[in-house]
C-alpha cells in the first residue's frame, strides 16, 4: 500500500505522460463469484473514475482505457449489448463530473456500426469537453489497432498526399490518436500478456506492466505501483537501461518494448 508520504514522494520523481489501460478479467472476477459477466463489467465500469482522478492527482497528462475492442462483437449478443449499454450509462453518470475535473475526453476507433443513441452521447461529451485543459482521458471504444491503421491509410490516399510524401509522421497524423503521445506505460490486468490489438503503431518505447488481479480489484495502489516500477525501469540508478523482463513484489510484472512476447 502506497501512504500519502510515498505519492507526494512519487509526483516529485518523472511521471509517465501517457498510461494505457487494458481493463481484462471482468468475466472471470464475476464467474468466480457466481455472477453473470455482464455483472463484472458494471463492477468494473465503476472502478474507471477511481484511476481517472488518481492520474489527475498525479499529474498524468493522458489516460487511454480499452472500453470495447472491434474484436468484442463477436462475444454473445446479450453480453455485446450488456457492454454497450454500460457505455452509455457511464457517460449519463460520470460525465458531468469529468468535466467539472477539467477532464477532456477523446474517442478512439470507428463511431459507425455504434447504435444512434450511444454516438449521440459520445459526440455530446466530446463536444463538452473539448475546451478543457486537464487529463486527456481517450476512449477506445469500437477500436481495433489494425482496423485504425486501415483507415489512417485510406485517409492519406483520400487527402492527395504523394507516396514519396508519406512518412511516419503523416501517417500518424492521420490515427485516431493524432496528436497524443505515445503510451510510456501500458497496464494489462489479470495476467494476460498480449497488446489484443491495442496501440500497435503507437507501442514503440512503452512499458508493458501486467498484473493477475482482475480488473474490478484493479486499486490506485496498484496503478502506483506500476507507475513506480515504470520509474525504476525508465530511470534506473545505473546509467544502462535494462532490456529483459523485470518482476516486482506487487505482482505486477514489466517488460521492456524489446522484450515482450505474446502467448
Amino acid at each position: 500500500m502506497f501512504n500519502d508520504a510515498q505519492k507526494q514522494q512519487l509526483i516529485c520523481h518523472p511521471l509517465p505522460r501517457h498510461i494505457a489501460l487494458l481493463m481484462d478479467g471482468n468475466g472471470r472476477w464475476a464467474r468466480m463469484r457466481g455472477l453473470s459477466r455482464t455483472q463484472g463489467h458494471q463492477v468494473g465500469a465503476a472502478n474507471i473514475m477511481d484511476i481517472v482522478r488518481t492520474c489527475l492527482e498525479l499529474g498524468v497528462e493522458y489516460l487511454t482505457v480499452y472500453i470495447f475492442s472491434y474484436e468484442n462483437w463477436k462475444r454473445p449478443p446479450a453480453e455485446v449489448r450488456g457492454m454497450l449499454h454500460l457505455v452509455e450509462e457511464f457517460l449519463d453518470h460520470e460525465l458531468q463530473t469529468i468535466h467539472a475535473w477539467n477532464v477532456r475526453l477523446r474517442h478512439l476507433g470507428r463511431l459507425n456500426g455504434l447504435s444512434q443513441s450511444l454516438v449521440h452521447k459520445v459526440c455530446t461529451a466530446l463536444d463538452l469537453t473539448q475546451n478543457n485543459t486537464g487529463l486527456t482521458l481517450a476512449v477506445a471504444l469500437n477500436y481495433s489497432s489494425r482496423m485504425d491503421l486501415i483507415d489512417a491509410v485510406k485517409r492519406v490516399i483520400e487527402s492527395g498526399i504523394s507516396v514519396d510524401a508519406i512518412d511516419e509522421q503523416i501517417l500518424g497524423d492521420y490515427l485516431s490518436t493524432a496528436g497524443m503521445p505515445n503510451p510510456d506505460l501500458i497496464i494489462r490486468t489479470s495476467g494476460e500478456q498480449r497488446l489484443s490489438n491495442f496501440l500497435l503503431w503507437e507501442y514503440v518505447d512503452a512499458l508493458f506492466w501486467t498484473t493477475p488481479v482482475f480488473w474490478p480489484d484493479f486499486t490506485p495502489n496498484h496503478l502506483l505501483q506500476a507507475i513506480a516500477d515504470w520509474g525504476r525501469v525508465t530511470y534506473p540508478v545505473e546509467d544502462d537501461r535494462l532490456d529483459y523482463a523485470y518482476a516486482y513484489s506487487a505482482g505486477g510484472e514489466a517488460c521492456a518494448a524489446s522484450g515482450l512476447h505474446s502467448d
